[in-house]
């Protein structure tokens, strides 16, 4: 599990009573041990319990939480208040799900299990994080050709948004595509043949076709990647819906989702879905705010894959993939150095080239944000500032990680 920076400023600390600061010499502590609160804790803290936290997680001295950061619910993540900001949180037994997702996985600090013997006592988990030979693709095989490997569309970009399609087209030449065909406007085609000379380009004109006939002319494909930088007017939407029409595999992104978000009868479908949201995009979805997604990551991506008719990936700083009736998967490989613009569409490109694969949704969709954050993490070097085409010439060397 991932160190985390700091816990804040030594200065926000809570007032505590008179008398208090006497009672909890914290400022003199070398170690400061947190136990206000179990697992079974949930809802905020009340006083003066909070005041604790918030004087325990401003204080000099290493902070180490029993099971979960106090303030944390164990379950989902939530934090409704103050919670103790931990160096290092032991946990018993197994992880719980409160450590694993954001926003109370930020208060954990590196995260050390201690076997306590339960064994088979244990009940099948609701949430998992995948190890590296859980995500590893299949290795082409001696009659592998490129229809094989997966012949993956990317329908993105426009002359608004050159880049996204050049991003999209680069995560599925790099994500181990048989061969990608990418088609938009003149202008971004030109700029992926420049960048991609191994991807087929295809000069459509969204306008004047109807959405089936552009796909028609595209050629043969078994999945498609529709949306980054496509826009969000009828056009896009005529594509849209031709895509969600076939019976092949469908990842929405970005403008795709936009357009989802007032044609949700388009996903009345059933070939895979995948949905790659942001938190303000699932937001949309549901009818619902973005501060709240945000608030409860686990609730509301569980909520999509029961609503939705799709697989859901709910990006950001702890991304969770979804779908009904399976245990929600956690990816462990995230950074914060993937919060730059257009990484996003190197992740589209990259599941694409999965699912064309063969690979089924849910799959596809943990092991993408596997390699993609495994990639951005090498491209960084733990510390480097990154670029999205940094992500995409990283993912050979996270592929090779895997193996």
């Amino acid at each position: 599990f991932r160190p985390v920076p700091h816990r804040g400023d030594p200065g926000a600390r809570a007032a505590l009573p008179p008398g208090g600061r006497d009672r909890v010499p914290a400022d003199d502590a070398d170690l400061i041990i947190d136990g206000l609160t179990g697992i079974g804790g949930s809802g905020g803290l009340r006083e003066p319990h909070a005041s604790l936290a918030a004087l325990a997680s401003g204080a000099p001295g290493l902070v180490v939480a029993c099971d979960v950061p106090s303030g944390v619910d164990a379950s989902t993540g939530r934090v409704d208040g103050a919670a103790v900001h931990a160096d290092v949180t032991v946990t018993f037994g197994t992880h719980k799900p409160g450590l694993l997702v954001d926003p109370g996985a930020s208060h954990c600090g590196v995260v050390e299990l201690v076997d306590i013997g339960l064994g088979g006592d244990l009940p099948d988990p609701d949430l998992v994080a995948p190890w590296p030979e859980d995500v590893r693709p299949p290795e082409p095989g001696p009659e592998s050709d490129k229809y094989r490997r997966g012949v993956v569309g990317v329908l993105a970009g426009g002359d608004a948004f050159t880049g996204a399609a050049v991003l999209s087209v680069g995560g599925a030449v790099r994500g181990g595509a048989g061969m990608v065909r990418f088609a938009s406007v003149a202008h971004p085609v030109e700029l992926v043949r420049r960048r991609w000379p191994e991807a087929v380009a295809t000069v459509i004109d969204p306008d004047a076709e109807s959405g089936p006939d552009a796909l028609a002319r595209v050629g043969r494909v078994q999945a498609w990647v529709v949306g980054p930088g496509l826009g969000t007017g009828g056009a896009a939407e005529a594509l849209l819906a031709a895509a969600l029409a076939t019976d092949l595999p469908v990842l929405v992104d970005a403008d795709g989702l936009t357009v989802l978000a007032r044609r949700s009868d388009l996903l009345a479908r059933a070939a895979p879905t995948v949905l790659t949201p942001h938190a303000g995009e699932l937001a949309r979805l549901l009818g619902t705010e973005r501060e709240a997604v945000e608030a409860g990551r686990l609730d509301h991506v569980r909520r999509a894959a029961a609503e939705l008719p799709a697989t859901v990936l709910l990006k950001g700083s702890t991304t969770l993939v979804a779908e009904a009736g399976r245990p929600v998967r956690v990816n462990p490989t995230g950074t914060p150095r993937l919060a730059t613009a257009g990484t996003g569409d190197v992740l589209s490109g990259l599941i694409g080239a999965l699912l064309a694969g063969g690979t089924p949704a849910l799959d596809a969709a943990a092991g993408g944000a596997y390699l993609h954050g495994l990639a951005a993490r090498l491209a960084s070097g733990g510390a480097a500032p990154i670029s999205a085409s940094e992500v995409v010439d990283a993912l050979p060397e996270a592929f090779r990680a895997l193996s």
